[in-house]
């Protein structure tokens, strides 16, 4: 079960950190294809449908730069607008910084924080129109998080995925243990020998976590041993408890089957099937 559950969990959790990845190199091309709306609404604010927005710049890792073709004036409040929904279309990080700057002085001419705390935000009153100059603007993101809300249906699917098959297994085993006692009966039922654990249900010796296992013959002459430990069983008992009514007897047969019992119980110095001559067998345990 838990091997299963694990399985599962590690194949759901790869598929996220999959997506997470490919998440993460989607990144650039969405900021660059969302600073170029906002390229395209401050020209078409200054009535301006023929110049162009030049190559989005990949300046730091989280910061890119936007530029013209040729000058531009507009009102602060257009730039602020239209980064704010353009960002928000393209899934972006709500948390950054932007300022514009003169492309002669390079001068900070505007500049103003985002935050999805509204506490933190800090936006300079608008109303003032830039006079039509060369400007850049430059755009850092404070933190590649996604906005409050984003959480990628893909991930709520996985992890559901991932909570319902767990329960089931759960659910599934501990209906099972309930109804089936047994099943933790035969892992208890066993019977100690030395060093070793005998379950005769299973047809298996137990020596440090270490299964030996045993014919059905062996076995059935190992738990008549084990009911009467250090007491003498005559031949002619054990061979009429063991083959008795399935199958024939052969004269060796049962000092074939004892001998293997001595080979596999031989690592544990205080256990002895010994053979009282002309009587039978007797397993002494010191």
């Amino acid at each position: 079960m838990y091997l299963l559950t694990s399985m599962l969990l590690l194949i759901v959790l790869s598929f996220v950190f999959s997506e997470k990845k490919e998440e993460d190199n989607r990144f650039p091309e969405r900021v660059k294809i969302s600073l170029r709306e906002v390229g395209n609404q401050l020209l078409l604010s200054n009535q301006d449908t023929t110049s162009l927005v030049l190559p989005i710049t990949k300046l730091e890792k989280t910061k890119y730069r936007l530029s013209f073709q040729d000058s531009l004036s507009f009102d602060p409040r257009t730039l602020v607008a239209a980064t704010d929904s353009s960002l928000r279309r393209g899934s972006l990080p709500m948390n950054y910084q932007v300022e514009v700057i003169d492309c002669e002085s390079k001068e900070v001419a505007y500049s103003y924080a985002m935050s999805v705390k509204k506490e933190v935000t800090l936006v300079p009153c608008g109303g003032r129109v830039l006079p039509k100059k060369c400007y850049e603007i430059e755009v850092k993101f404070v933190e590649k998080t996604k906005t409050t809300g984003e959480i990628s249906l893909r991930q709520i699917f996985y992890a559901l995925i991932a909570i319902v098959a767990v329960l089931f297994l759960l659910s599934f085993f501990v209906t099972k243990r309930i109804l089936d006692p047994s099943a933790k009966g035969a892992l208890e039922d066993f019977e100690s020998i030395g060093i070793f654990k005998f379950y005769p249900e299973q047809n298996k010796l137990v020596k440090e976590a270490v299964e030996i296992g045993l014919s059905k013959k062996e076995c059935e002459l190992l738990a008549l041993f084990v009911a009467r430990p250090n007491q003498i069983i005559k031949r002619d008992e054990l061979t009429k408890r063991v083959w008795e009514d399935n199958g024939v007897f052969v004269g060796r047969s049962l000092d074939t089957y004892i001998s293997k019992l001595r080979k596999k119980l031989k690592e544990d110095k205080a256990i002895k099937l010994t053979n009282v001559h002309g009587v039978g067998y007797k397993l002494e345990i010191l």
